[in-house]
């Protein structure tokens, strides 16, 4: 294939995007085994940025196969720096391990939910109109998609959006008088 590379070729202005895939396809497995070895985090990404900037740069390129070769290696590693530099500066990654997670502070939900008496929450809720009142049930109790609530209760979905929205906006009326949460 290196002697579809000659100089000559190269600077053949007509032959360039066939030129191009002979490049590619002499040189793509050896450049992306380089960038493996050396340990670069994403080698195929770094693999198609090497031809990217391989690419514009081909017909002044001197040296015919020997110097391509050695131009395609050099901006591999390149890439190969540039790659592990980035490496070094981001911070490692690590999983969520959640039996190591020995944090004592309850959620906000789990807060607010010690702070209401389940009788509260059904006079909240009495304070709703029906409709308003079936919706949240339907939506919030049940888990119902809005869609299966529009089903349910013979209306369009959004109806139910709106019915659901002018509920939750209510409650936060209702609510707000009184406190729940510590400041």
């Amino acid at each position: 294939m290196t002697d579809a590379l000659t100089g000559g070729a190269l600077r053949d202005q007509a032959a360039g995007a066939s030129v191009f895939s002979v490049v590619y396809r002499t040189y793509a497995s050896q450049v992306l085994g380089y960038l493996t070895a050396r340990g670069v985090e994403d080698p195929e990404a770094a693999m198609q940025e090497v031809f990217l900037s391989v690419l514009p740069r081909l017909d002044t390129i001197h040296g015919g196969a020997a110097g391509l070769r050695t131009f395609i290696f050099s901006v591999a590693h390149a890439r190969m720096v540039d790659d592990h530099r980035r490496q070094s500066r981001t911070p490692s990654k690590l999983p969520f391990e959640p039996e190591l997670d020995h944090r004592k502070d309850p959620s906000a939900e789990a807060e607010a939910l010690e702070r209401i008496s389940p009788r509260e929450v059904l006079n909240l809720l009495d304070g709703l109109p029906r409709d308003q009142r079936e919706v949240l049930a339907l939506r919030l109790v049940a888990g119902h998609t809005v869609e299966q609530t529009a089903e349910v209760m013979g209306r369009t979905a959004g109806a139910v959006k709106q019915l659901q929205r002018r509920a939750l906006g209510k409650l936060r009326e209702l609510s707000a008088v009184k406190e729940y949460l510590r400041p």
